[in-house]
């Protein structure tokens, strides 16, 4: 069984995020839905920060080109780290 759960689709996270605006309480919406009240927090918070309202962190489309950067970056540091690595069985002499 996968340690991590799929993600919630888009459509639901909308419907409690509309919620929560409306007036709800998150801990209210935590217990009759199933995500946690940190969960409810993050998707109103970036949901805030994608519409302008909010300013103290990054918009969607700006973790995905950052996600977007770092695995390239990843991949070339890990082919690179990879070259370098002595081969099993071979001894290094100096």
């Amino acid at each position: 069984m996968p340690r991590t759960r799929n993600p919630y689709p888009a459509e639901f996270r909308q419907q409690i995020i509309a919620l929560a605006k409306a007036g709800r309480s998150v801990e209210s919406l935590a217990r009759e839905f199933e995500p946690c009240v940190a969960t409810i927090h993050g998707w109103v918070k970036q949901a805030e920060i994608d519409g302008g309202t909010r300013d103290d962190g990054l918009t969607s489309a700006e973790r995905e080109e950052l996600g977007a950067r770092a695995r390239r970056t990843g991949s070339f540091a890990r082919s690179a780290t990879f070259s370098q690595r002595p081969q099993p069985g071979l001894q290094r002499t100096t």
